[in-house]
This record gives structure tokens, C-alpha cells and sequence, in this order.
């Protein structure tokens, strides 16, 4: 039987990331950067005009429409704010118009708007350490709808905030930004799809896991149940070659307590990676562990050849 990765890999160098791929990557994430700022940018001009109508820095205490934006200004995050009683939200506000906005004098708006930006950058930055990450879960996403619509195949899908299934809406678009979980039927046969699962005999999470059943019959049960397993795969979709040796490490210990859990459970389900940023070195060990048979499969992320053919190969099992 021909092994699957040879469908679209000849040689570790197929895995390796080109330059022009690292820099489309870079480019894509300066836009969605550029695009999840544009709510805090519009909330800053917000401000201003608000704040515009205090004479004076101590003149802000008696706006109690801008209070929460005041408490952000003076570097306080949402999250440490729900945790914060009113009388302390107050003196943190104290605090940033004795100390910053009463020393720039005439120009206190300005002052408050940067301090404003610059606690809502921090939050920026705090999700955009991941957003590479869900990038990548997107694109995967979206290459195995399209296999199985092609295909025929009906679909149902779990929504990540609301927790129900519901069949797959005719309009689409951007349904891969709340997908927890992806269900289809190959002939008589149920598969599952389940994102960012923690694995309850080996207690470590797993970014994709294709079960044989369906949604009704999926539970922690099924979760327990070792040959329920048809798949596991482990996601890096950070673009950075500076970080991808630490990613590979760690996709790689993810898959070696993955072979050694269900080994001891006397199951194999199918292992595969797929990687955004594969440095040579990397490439050559995914290579060799592919032909050893200790990984089925691998592709790189930013190929769409090799995306088309991994998707088609998970669908397929």
C-alpha cells in the first residue's frame, strides 16, 4: 500500500518553508494585526471627543460615561479590572491624572488617548501571540469542508461558544472562526472531528482528533476509549524560523507521548503534523520519522498542493 505522505512529499527538502512563503506569512499577519487593532483605534477617537469636553484633568472624574476607558488609560487590563472594586478603580484613575495628565497641561487629552492605546496595544499583543495558531486551524478547516462538500458528504458542525450542532448553513463564510468540532459520514461510516482536545488517558491536549462515531455517541466515554481513536495530529502555525525549532520540539514530544499512551492501550490510530515554518533541519526529521512509520503523515501549511492532499487523506480514513 503506497504511504499517503508520498501523495505530495519526494524528499524532506518538499517540507522545508520558502522564503516567499515566510514572507506572505508575515504580510498576512501584519493585516489581521492591522484589523483587530481598528475597534481600539475607533474606541481612542471615541474618547477623545468625550474627553474633550473637560476642562481641566479633574474634570474627567465627573464624565462616568468614560470611567471604564479612564481605568484602562491608567493600565489597567479588562481582566485585572473584573477584579477590582470601585473605590480602587478610582484611585488608579487618581493616580494617572496626578501623575501623567495634569503634567502635560493643555495637551491632558492627548495624553489620555495614548495611555488609552497603550494598555489596549498590551491586549493586542496578548492575542496575537496565538492568532498564527488559529490562522493555521482555519485554513485546515476550510481545506476539509471543501474536500467533503465536493465530495457530497453532509455536514454538521459544533459551535465553539454556543456548544450545539447544527448542520452546516448554506452561507459559510468565516464558520471556521467558531468551529469546535466537525462531523461527517464516509458511506455507512461516522467520523467526528474534535479541535483542541485534552486526552483523558494521557492527560495532555491534542490539537485534532478523528473519532469513529458520531456526535450523539460522542462522550467522555468515547474520549476514554482508546479504539475510538482514527487520528491525532499536532498544528504549528507560527510563521516565525526563529521559533520553529521550539515548535517542532514540541509538536514532537506531543506525538511521542501520543504513540507511547495509545501503544500501551493496544491502539494506533494515524499521527500526522502540519507546520507552518519547517526549517531544514526539522524537515529532515519529519522525513526520516515518516519513513520509519512513526509518523503517517505531514504537510506543510503553507503549501496548498500539500494541504489539498493531507485534507483529502484525513477525510478519506
Amino acid at each position: 500500500m503506497t504511504k499517503p505522505y508520498l501523495e505530495h512529499l519526494h524528499s524532506s527538502a518538499d517540507l522545508e518553508t520558502s522564503y516567499e512563503a515566510i514572507r506572505a506569512g508575515f504580510v498576512a499577519l501584519a493585516l489581521e494585526k492591522n484589523r483587530r487593532a481598528t475597534p481600539f483605534v475607533a474606541q481612542a477617537r471615541a474618547l477623545k471627543a468625550a474627553a474633550s469636553r473637560a476642562r481641566t484633568p479633574s474634570d474627567l472624574l465627573t464624565l462616568r460615561a468614560i470611567r471604564p476607558a479612564l481605568v484602562t488609560a491608567a493600565g489597567v487590563s479588562d481582566k485585572a479590572a473584573n477584579h477590582l472594586e470601585a473605590k480602587d478603580k478610582k484611585e488608579a484613575i487618581t493616580g494617572l491624572i496626578r501623575n501623567f495628565l495634569e503634567p502635560a497641561g493643555v495637551n491632558f487629552v492627548e495624553e489620555l488617548v495614548f495611555r488609552f492605546l497603550l494598555t489596549r496595544g498590551d491586549t493586542l499583543g496578548g492575542s496575537m501571540r496565538n492568532i498564527g495558531g488559529f490562522m493555521a486551524q482555519c485554513k485546515l478547516t476550510r481545506c476539509i469542508i471543501s474536500h467533503l462538500k465536493i465530495a457530497g458528504r453532509p455536514l454538521r458542525w459544533l459551535h465553539s461558544d454556543t456548544k450545539q450542532w447544527a448542520p452546516l448553513p448554506a452561507d459559510e463564510a468565516d464558520i471556521e472562526h467558531h468551529l469546535r468540532a466537525l462531523y461527517w459520514s464516509k458511506k455507512t461510516k461516522d467520523r467526528t472531528l474534535v479541535y483542541n482536545l485534552t486526552v483523558p488517558f494521557f492527560n495532555n491536549n491534542v490539537d485534532f482528533c478523528l473519532f469513529d462515531c458520531n456526535p450523539t455517541t460522542l462522550s467522555k466515554i468515547t474520549h476514554n476509549k482508546a479504539s475510538a481513536y482514527l487520528a491525532l495530529g499536532e498544528l504549528k502555525g507560527g510563521i516565525d524560523p526563529a521559533g520553529a525549532d521550539e515548535h517542532w520540539k514540541t509538536a514532537r514530544t506531543a506525538l511521542t507521548r501520543i504513540n507511547e499512551a495509545f501503544t500501551k492501550h493496544g491502539a494506533h490510530p494515524k499521527q500526522f503534523f502540519i507546520g507552518a515554518a519547517i526549517e531544514a533541519k526539522m524537515a529532515t526529521e519529519i522525513w526520516s520519522m515518516l519513513q520509519s512509520g512513526t509518523l503517517d503523515n505531514a504537510a506543510n501549511l503553507t503549501d496548498d498542493r500539500q494541504m489539498d492532499s493531507i485534507s483529502s487523506w484525513l477525510c478519506a480514513l
